[in-house]
């Protein structure tokens, strides 16, 4: 049976992750409150983010803003676009 949570990025029962995604309370949180829908979503959007603004992942600062970033993300406030992407058509 698949785990569900409520998901805070979409407002609705979603199927969960299956492991949290980080040790420790911020891994706990995230589990019992954000979708594998979200999660892909965001991990999707991380990518962009560091290739578009070329984060350095070693680099602590970089680290924070996409901490930070998650949190708007998931919040749903006003997170930042990778500046250059242009979503592809719907039109088919």
């Amino acid at each position: 049976m698949t785990r569900t949570v409520f998901c805070r990025k979409y407002q609705q029962e979603l199927p969960g992750l299956q492991a949290p995604p980080y040790p420790g309370a911020k891994g706990q949180e995230l589990f019992d409150t954000i979708s594998q829908k979200a999660w892909n979503d965001w991990m999707h959007h991380q990518t962009m983010l560091i290739n578009e603004k070329h984060l350095n992942m070693m680099d602590m600062t970089a680290r924070t803003y996409l901490s930070e970033q998650m949190e708007k993300f998931f919040s749903g406030g006003d997170y930042d676009a990778a500046e250059g992407y242009v979503p592809p058509s719907q039109d088919g």
